[in-house]
């Protein structure tokens, strides 16, 4: 308990799944949540059950690829808020899953904007906010597809690895101003986003996760909250010597 209190914390794409999980753990750790996600409903009910939890948080609605919303937002966060310490770029899509001869631009683009261009955006506008506070933490969620790959959604896996070399490059920039930048990779987590794929199989979805479990030295796939604690870590002063670093959490699957 109280790893995070009084810090101020951004979770982009925090109304479901991992992003969820992590803003009930830092809410459980101490720091004032702010989760922001364009599912409005999703957005307030998480944000409803933190605060009755015991914890503080406020939602904000944000689309990661708006450049001015998010410049917006960031700028309301502060106002509210006094401080931002904490960025968590979790929002991301699967997009189509197809060879890359049958992908469109207009899918590709789709993925880019949110998982790649968001997290540009979002670190672009928090960066200021963490130099006046003299030090910050930025999480960005890649996936074990930013480091190796499969014959399936190729813009997210492109999108993935984009990610894992801007949280490097991002690391480098601002080290010397105290504020680090890493990133989580998880492995299969049963979050929405993996049941979406499981539903959209062949094979059907619960064959998908049994294929799924076996593929996973540790003999299952992951829960949202091992995600969580991972993020927990790299947002506390625990990690303080932490930056540029690969956080991989995925049972063992990358290991084989």
């Amino acid at each position: 308990m109280n790893r995070l209190s009084n810090k101020v914390a951004i979770i982009t794409g925090g109304s479901l799944g991992i992003g969820k999980a992590i803003a009930q753990q830092f809410a459980k750790e101490g720091a004032h949540v702010i989760i922001t996600d364009v599912l409005e409903e999703e957005g307030r009910a998480t944000t409803q059950e933190i605060n009755d939890a015991g914890g503080k948080a406020d939602f904000f609605r944000l689309d990661v690829s708006d450049a001015s919303v998010v410049e917006e937002c960031f700028k309301a966060v502060h106002n509210k808020c006094g401080s931002i310490d904490i960025l968590v770029n979790n929002a991301g899509i699967s997009g189509v899953d197809k060879p890359t001869h049958e992908v469109t631009e207009e899918e590709w683009d789709k993925v880019i904007n949110v998982n790649v261009k968001g997290v540009f955006l979002c670190t672009k506008y928090v960066i200021p906010y963490l130099q006046e506070a003299g030090a910050g933490s930025i999480i960005n969620l890649s996936s074990i597809y930013g480091l190796v790959s499969a014959p399936d959604l190729p813009a997210y896996h492109a999108s993935k690895g984009a990610v894992t070399l801007m949280t490097k490059t991002d690391a480098l920039f601002y080290a010397k101003e105290r504020i680090r930048v890493n990133s989580i990779h998880p492995g299969f987590i049963w979050t929405p986003l993996v049941e979406e794929l499981a539903n959209r199989s062949p094979e059907g979805p619960e064959k998908f996760r049994e294929n799924l479990d076996r593929d996973h030295p540790i003999g299952h796939i992951g829960a949202p909250e091992d995600i969580a604690w991972g993020a927990v870590y790299l947002a506390s002063d625990e990690s303080q010597f932490v930056t540029g670093s690969e956080l991989v959490i995925d049972g063992g699957y990358t290991a084989q």
